[in-house]
């Protein structure tokens, strides 16, 4: 590391310090590990600053919590409330929680690692940048997004012991949405058709189990879905990149002026309607597969209190090592307004 670029890296080490109210001292010594628990005024603006660097993260809800394991926060209002209590009877009015009508599992927040290391060329690269301190902050923030989006619609485990290469979609950090609707609410996920996969017309040759998505997808709304939820306004239909092609779709356009203002434009909207609901596509969603929920059904958890940070400077490898933790979760506010649809064929099929 170049001498400037080391006076530059040990005042952003200083600013950490000074936020997270830590010791004057506070710098990162060649081989040596500084580790801190991060000051709970920052733990909020990170994670806000989470939610803001992604579209689609910003129309989900990233609750904090503050037990690592209890009920679900049930965003939203789930149930109706007006009533009527015979009070000549002797009858008691009695309200109760409106906000979860279904107490199928908890929220249980698991310790997820998000480390990386800069190199000390890449930092040496940023000295001249009269952002430099923004940078480092930024540089890796929107692949924490990403990394979030990924585990709540691959993750199938928590695994003690993760493996990237074997689970490049993150599968074994910890248990996303899909997972959870395939393991709680079983009753509201359509996977086979009359043979074994769900077959869907793209021509009128052939037997299959619909004629088109349009009409799997308001069968799966008219069947699948509470009665309670299937006229509500909000819902959407995302759709796996395989099942409706490309012209239909359109990115998402809305940002700042400046390029550290903009959202991330992860959200692609459809100029069609399937089922007569609003469609988009989100990265890292199945390519073969459609969740039709409201995006506000969907949340990510954090536990208040866990965000861990820990620098090192490791001249044996020529960089600076970052060590970064959180306990997260992912839930699903009320199954009864959501269903999965998987292993969905399109094509011409043989009777």
């Amino acid at each position: 590391m170049q001498p400037n670029t080391r006076v530059l890296f040990n005042r952003y080490v200083g600013q950490l310090a000074q936020l997270n109210q830590l010791p004057d001292d506070f710098t990162a010594i060649p081989g040596e590990l500084k580790q801190f628990a991060v000051a709970p005024v920052i733990e909020q603006k990170l994670q806000a600053k989470l939610a803001l660097t992604s579209d689609f993260m910003s129309r989900i809800n990233v609750v904090p919590v503050v037990e690592q394991q209890g009920a679900r926060v049930g965003v939203g209002i789930s149930r109706s409330l007006a009533s009527r209590t015979n009070r000549a009877a002797g009858n008691r009015r009695t309200p109760t929680d409106p906000t979860g009508s279904d107490a199928i599992d908890q929220y249980n927040c698991k310790k997820t690692d998000y480390d990386y290391a800069w190199g000390y060329a890449l930092l040496d690269a940023w000295a001249h940048r009269p952002e430099f301190q923004q940078l480092c902050r930024d540089a890796v923030i929107l692949q924490k997004a990403e990394d979030v989006i990924t585990i709540g619609f691959n993750g199938v485990n928590a695994a003690a012991q993760t493996d990237r290469e074997a689970y490049p979609l993150l599968q074994d950090v910890n248990h996303g949405w899909l997972y959870k609707m395939r393991t709680y609410a079983p009753g509201r996920v359509m996977s086979h058709g009359t043979k074994d996969a769900l077959k869907v017309y793209v021509s009128d040759v052939g037997a299959a189990d619909y004629v088109n998505l349009d009409a799997l997808v308001f069968d799966a709304i008219q069947n699948l879905l509470h009665e309670r939820f299937r006229t509500a306004t909000d819902l959407v239909v995302i759709v796996g990149s395989d099942l409706v092609h490309e012209k239909y779709f359109k990115i998402v356009s809305e940002a700042g002026d400046k390029a550290t203002e903009q959202v991330a434009r992860d959200i692609i909207l459809s100029s069609r309607q399937l089922g007569g609901k609003p469609t988009m596509q989100v990265p890292f969603f199945p390519a073969n597969a459609i969740l039709i929920t409201s995006l506000k059904n969907l949340s990510y958890y954090w536990q208040v209190g866990t965000a861990r940070r820990a620098i090192r400077d490791e001249p044996a490898l020529d960089q600076i090592e970052n060590y970064e933790s959180i306990n997260d979760a992912f839930m699903v506010e009320e199954y009864g307004k959501a269903c999965l649809i998987e292993n969905i064929q399109l094509g011409a099929f043989a009777p």
